[in-house]
């Protein structure tokens, strides 16, 4: 299953980023295909990044999303496409927010 998270910088050791729609990478984690950053092209859009940024990280193939927040667009958008997301929040690494959705200890965004 491909969990993606949000990160400040590029890999698992970057700091997580609580912001969805303009956060600077989503760092993609597989078991199968192992760890990829992405850029995320829509940082510095005007409006709406939320609903294309949602596209991008299902178009990758995410299952689960792990963020700080989500605005109403972003949220809907990733509910009707079937994505599970967690919210955690702090200044933690992204390999330790990893580790809270792995321990159990995230809660899902309502």
């Amino acid at each position: 299953m491909k969990i993606c998270v949000t990160g400040q910088g590029e890999g698992l050791q970057s700091r997580f980023e609580e912001r969805f729609g303009r956060a600077p990478f989503f760092t993609f984690v597989d078991d199968e295909n192992g760890l990829e950053s992405l850029a995320n092209p829509y940082t510095d859009g005007s409006g709406g990044v939320g609903p294309r940024a949602a596209q991008l990280i299902m178009d990758h193939g995410a299952k689960v999303l792990i963020t700080g927040r989500l605005g109403d667009n972003a949220a809907n958008a990733l509910r009707s496409g079937g994505m599970k997301v967690y919210t955690s929040g702090g200044d933690q690494s992204v390999a330790a927010v990893l580790d809270e959705y792995r321990a159990g200890r995230l809660q899902p965004l309502q």
